[in-house]
């Protein structure tokens, strides 16, 4: 077996874990810090989150100018050195995710993870050059597709699937009937469907075929995570819900004001265990309001994690 399959192979398995989403920390000029992520990609390492990803959508992707997201997997992929495979975010024009595969490529990583774009004018016939554009940009990285909704429709997502690059793909969308018709579609390939939506929405797309998951979670309480994935690997089921249910009233936090605290939520927190991460960026609600703040310090206080 070459280097080659045999690091394919290792992410491959990396992908039925956790797929860790790191923040990206600023100082108070508002400036990356890249230093800070040192203590959180440590503790996750340690807890056994599986692989890391930078420039994800907890890590303020669309927040970030090229160059800071460029810095920021170079950055993740020194403090990793290598003990997990990092995956890199990429994403926006097809220019700059081309600029940021060749970077990410170039930092060490494992695999590109590829932001669905955006572009109200996104053709899903268009996504596949888009995808093999990326996919050459970086000389043939493996691939995982991001979907946050599967508008582009089936035929369009099990094409993607088909182009050899392909390993993975994250499902971030709460239609789970649609994921198991998807991955019945590909059912010959072997391809890494990885639940997109966080820990609570980990059990209804284990039972249609999916493996592993994201977490931002994991910057703050990465040893959660993983009792949840080690219970669902088990089909401990009860057991994973109970310790889902743990971890709820996080992810409620994370969900308020339209969405819009979920990267504030993980970044206050770990002002508050003494990891500051420094704020979040427009149009991200920063700071924390009162009352979600109160109701995060208690949890907190509760898991034992706030700073002496």
């Amino acid at each position: 077996m070459s280097d080659q399959q045999s690091q394919r192979g290792s992410l491959r398995s990396a992908l039925n874990g956790i797929s860790g989403i790191l923040v990206t920390p600023f100082d108070d000029k508002d400036c990356i810090a890249p230093e800070r992520l040192a203590p959180i990609i440590n503790r996750a390492v340690n807890a056994g989150v599986h692989a890391l990803v930078a420039n994800g959508n907890t890590g303020e992707f669309y927040g970030l100018t090229l160059t800071e997201a460029q810095a920021m997997v170079h950055a993740a992929s020194e403090h990793i050195a290598g003990r997990v495979p990092l995956i890199g975010g990429v994403g926006r024009s097809v220019h700059d995710a081309c600029a940021l595969a060749r970077v990410s490529l170039d930092a060490g990583a494992a695999a590109l993870m590829v932001h669905q774009p955006p572009d109200p004018f996104s053709a899903p016939r268009a996504l596949i050059d888009y995808l093999k554009r990326i996919g050459d940009a970086a000389d043939g990285l493996p691939l995982i597709l991001y979907l946050r909704n599967e508008s582009i429709g089936l035929p369009t997502i099990e094409a993607l699937c088909r182009l050899p690059s392909v390993i993975g793909v994250k499902w971030a969308s709460p239609t789970p009937m649609v994921l198991a018709e998807a991955i019945r579609r590909t059912a010959d390939l072997d391809i890494a469907w990885v639940g997109g939506l966080a820990e609570s929405w980990a059990p209804p797309f284990y039972a249609v075929g999916a493996r592993g998951f994201t977490s931002g979670l994991i910057n703050v309480l990465p040893e959660q995570s993983v009792a949840i994935h080690t219970a669902l690997e088990a089909a401990r089921y009860p057991q994973a819900m109970q310790l889902i249910n743990e971890m709820l009233p996080f992810e409620e936090l994370r969900a308020e004001e339209s969405n819009g605290a979920n990267v504030t939520v993980v970044k206050a927190a770990l002002q508050l265990m003494g990891d500051d991460c420094g704020a979040t960026r427009p149009p991200s609600a920063w700071p924390l309001a009162a009352p979600a703040l109160t109701r995060l310090e208690g949890l907190l206080h509760d898991w034992n994690l706030l700073r002496p």
